[in-house]
């Protein structure tokens, strides 16, 4: 590639993530203002709409390379966010703080993100994500956002995301302040989205590089910093069921609704790698998250120890990425 072309497709991503990331931000801003104008519970808002919000860039990076005849992206983006979720945010938060779960929401919302990964391994097993794979992941998706707002309403023991979340969603934003950047939120999604897509194809393509592993790694991680920034400041204000529930949420979205996107939009066999190495690592460490933050005779924990062999699991997976791919 020439130096020109490989300067202006860098330039692209990197001027893609930073609008991806502060328009999923504003978005979010947008949308959670607007629902508590609407006196909706901050609980339901916590855990529909921002968990929806903070896998946006996902759902439209997985949208455009799509469209763009590169489903393969797509997929690694899906999965190497759920593995940089669990590895990168929460083992880097985790030496940070040390994270606590006593959200009742949040240990049912656990093993629920096995039974979707789960799903996802059967419907792969074929060696291809179809239409109907496609179809089957949204629905599926549809019956998670249907069963957290009606387990959400039907709490009657006060949970301990109520006060985490009515502590940061925000308060007093005039209607039309909250529907602009809802608006210039989704504008901007859109945008930088194409431009990331762009950059990160036209870089793989010259390059040789697999479009899987270019959602693997690149695209996965700059589309998981979000996370990594809401998770890590989460824990630090002492919020910790937000902090480990943002990853919970998100890789709910990531595997039921990003992992949708290419089977509706552009059915293809499964590139060579996600099911003999990417999905197992992906399976593996949601049981390890299950394992070490449910708590089964007590509140769970996730500690500095804990954190640190998160952390150099994800160290590992980027070494293995390097060598097999």
């Amino acid at each position: 590639m020439p130096v020109d072309s490989l300067l202006i497709n860098s330039f692209a991503i990197i001027i893609g993530f930073i609008l991806l990331i502060w328009s999923a931000d504003r978005f979010i801003f947008g949308a959670a203002a607007a629902a508590r104008n609407m006196n909706i519970s901050p609980l339901i808002i916590g855990l529909t709409i921002v968990g929806f919000g903070t896998s946006a860039p996902e759902m439209m990076v997985a949208a455009f390379a799509s469209l763009d005849g590169s489903p393969a992206m797509a997929i690694g983006n899906a999965l190497g966010s759920n593995i940089t979720n669990i590895t990168l945010v929460l083992g880097t938060t985790a030496l940070i703080v040390p994270l606590n779960v006593h959200s009742g929401i949040l240990k049912k919302e656990l093993p629920l993100l096995i039974i979707a990964t789960l799903l996802t391994l059967a419907l792969l097993a074929d060696g291809a994500l179809g239409l109907l794979d496609g179809a089957l992941l949204f629905g599926g998706l549809v019956v998670v956002m249907w069963w957290i707002t009606r387990t959400a309403l039907n709490e009657r023991v006060h949970d301990a995301l109520d006060d985490e979340f009515d502590d940061e969603i925000p308060r007093g934003v005039p209607m039309p302040k909250a529907i602009f950047w809802l608006v210039t939120g989704l504008i901007l999604l859109i945008a930088s989205s194409k431009i990331l897509v762009w950059g990160a194809v036209n870089i793989a393509t010259s390059m040789g590089i697999s479009e899987l592993v270019i959602g693997l790694t690149i695209i996965a991680i700059g589309t998981s910093l979000p996370e990594l920034a809401a998770t890590v400041v989460g824990a630090l204000k002492k919020e910790h069921d937000i902090a480990i529930g943002n990853i919970v949420g998100s890789n709910l979205f990531n595997t039921l609704g990003v992992l949708a996107v290419p089977g509706l939009l552009a059915p293809a066999p499964l590139a060579k790698g996600v099911l003999e190495r990417d999905f197992p690592v992906t399976f593996i460490l949601t049981i390890a998250l299950f394992v070490i933050a449910y708590g089964f005779r007590q509140p769970g924990r996730i500690t500095r120890v804990e954190g640190g062999l998160l952390l150099g699991a994800f160290f590992a997976y980027q070494t293995l990425l390097y060598f097999t791919a």
